[in-house]
């Protein structure tokens, strides 16, 4: 293999490692507001709505709405309407995966 040949795989992979960087960081950017890791914790165990998610999460309407439409919105939940009440449910399960283990780690390590 010629060196412009390998220079030019160097990049190719340093591209993909950037599009997967950057893919890292928007999980993150969602996981980082603990409201939202408590509507995950709280999706993990089924669909709901948003009433439903307000009685085991202390927030207001407006700001538990914010949060769902930002998971939405980076695709880790999916909605459904039903009649006038929206449902959520988890839709990506690398981000419960991850969740779960970042939560189970803090919590031994308290």
């Amino acid at each position: 293999m010629a060196t412009s040949d390998l220079a030019e795989s160097d990049r190719l992979v340093l591209a993909q490692s950037d599009e997967v960087f950057e893919k890292a960081a928007e999980v993150f950017r969602v996981m980082a507001a603990p409201m939202r890791l408590r509507i995950i914790s709280s999706l993990c165990h089924g669909e709901k709505n948003v009433s439903e998610l307000l009685a085991e999460i202390d927030t207001t309407q407006p700001n538990m709405s914010q949060h769902l439409n930002t998971l939405y919105q980076a695709g880790v939940v999916e909605k459904r309407r039903d009649g006038v009440q929206i449902y959520y449910r988890i839709v990506n399960k690398q981000v419960v995966q991850l969740c779960r283990a970042v939560c189970t780690q803090i919590a031994l390590e308290d």
